[in-house]
């Protein structure tokens, strides 16, 4: 829309040409939806918390922010003054990491550009509305609230790509629950979580496929093991690992007692075959009769299996099926996200070894979430954020995936503090 749309006096427009493509690009970030990250609130418990919460402009008024992006910047230049004027010819592989570094800072770059032309676009704006006519400063002031809107909008995405991505976002994952403290209460509870993440995955859209499951007597689960692929699987489902404690009066419980029980999650991100490979002579394959509840094959055939890694001691089994090449498959699969997620929680904590984050997405002893039946309450926290609505909540829909939008959210501000803290230290 060009800015004659706005305002039919030919003298206004003259006032505007010099800026007018600036600011229909401006209104066209703004209708760019996709560009948006929305920012949410947090109901926290824990007023500190707060203070962590920074808002998109309050980050902007950092001068470590400013550095970072200068530098980026200069980066940029460099390296793509390199590429052009030839100066690499003799070491093809300088080259190509300069021109992979240059694919990689290029939405970023084009991103600051973007920001400093609506920027100049409000400071011109901002000059109209100390005009004499008064049907100018209205227009002034509607493009003023818009480009206000527009460059939120591009620092948020400037914010949004300056935040690492991890190598294991992009993947699959398997999924563990275990039942904890509480016995036949944990085990139910532990059934509820798994079917809450199984609705979870069919609310994304996602495959899961059980890997292995091990009920108690009266409906519960003792431990469970699920295969989980789809886009961005991983990346919403890796902050759901650590310790959930229930807090309601069990279905047992004959005298009407608060129980608090316990049961843990592991979120094992599951590697391409091309980018992790096992060893064959590592591995000890058993194989055994299947036991407990599972159907006229139990105790007859050799179909469960038991694979060892002998390197690292790590344990996978399988008996959820009959046939003993399928079990082997899944025991395989679980062994190998295992293994795989022990060498990126080994080179998570070589990086961040001077401090440790406030989420983490790998401990399994850390409490991570209360479910409080009688307050119908569910609080995280790692970000003290509370939602009601409990039962809500475990249908793995809306509330879960909100939840796990906030813990992500978080997590991106806190790999940010990082970087300009490295800045300041600079």
């Amino acid at each position: 829309m060009s800015a004659a749309g706005f305002c039919p006096r030919t003298a206004l427009r003259q006032l505007l040409s010099s800026s007018a493509f600036r600011t229909a690009h401006c209104r066209m970030v703004r209708t760019s939806a996709a560009e948006w990250r929305t920012q949410r609130s947090f109901h926290t418990t824990n007023s500190a918390l707060i203070t962590k919460i920074l808002t998109v402009d309050e980050i902007f008024s950092k001068k470590s922010l400013h550095n970072h992006l200068k530098r980026v910047q200069t980066e940029y230049n460099d390296f793509l003054q390199a590429v052009n004027a030839g100066d690499l010819q003799g070491d093809d592989e300088e080259l190509r990491a300069k021109r992979t570094r240059l694919s990689v800072l290029g939405p970023l770059i084009q991103k600051i550009r973007e920001l400093e032309e609506n920027q100049k676009d409000f400071e011109e704006t901002e000059a109209l509305l100390k005009e004499n006519d008064p049907d100018l400063r209205e227009l002034a002031q509607s493009e003023r609230e818009t480009c206000q809107t527009a460059i939120h909008a591009v620092k948020q995405t400037i914010l949004s790509l300056l935040v690492p991505e991890e190598e294991s976002d992009m993947s699959d994952l398997v999924l563990e629950v275990t039942a904890g403290v509480g016995g036949q209460e944990a085990m139910l509870f532990t059934a509820e979580i798994f079917d809450m993440y199984q609705n979870f995955a069919s609310f994304h859209g996602w495959d899961f496929d059980t890997l292995e499951f091990m009920p108690s007597d009266i409906g519960g689960l003792r431990h469970a093991t699920a295969s989980i692929s789809g886009p961005l699987s991983y990346k919403k489902m890796k902050f759901e690992a650590g310790v959930h404690r229930v807090q309601r009066v069990p279905k047992t419980e004959k005298q009407g007692r608060m129980h608090t029980s316990t049961m843990t999650v592991a979120v094992l991100p599951q590697p391409a075959e091309i980018s992790f490979t096992i060893n064959p002579k590592d591995l000890r394959i058993e194989t055994k009769r299947a036991s407990g509840a599972g159907g006229q094959h139990v105790n007859t055939t050799d179909s469960a299996v038991r694979i060892v890694h002998l390197p690292t001691g790590i344990v996978s089994e399988c008996q959820q099926e009959r046939s003993q090449i399928k079990n082997k498959e899944k025991a395989l699969k679980v062994l190998r996200a295992k293994l795989y997620s022990a060498k990126l929680e080994e080179e998570t904590s070589k990086r961040y070894q001077a401090r440790k984050l406030q989420i983490g997405t790998k401990g399994r002893s850390e409490k991570i979430r209360t479910y409080n039946f009688s307050q119908d309450r569910v609080t995280d926290h790692r970000i003290g954020k509370t939602l009601h609505d409990i039962h809500g909540f475990l249908l793995g829909e809306d509330l879960l995936d909100e939840m796990s939008s906030s813990l992500q959210q978080f997590s991106d501000q806190e790999a940010l503090m990082d970087i300009l803290e490295d800045n300041d230290s600079d």
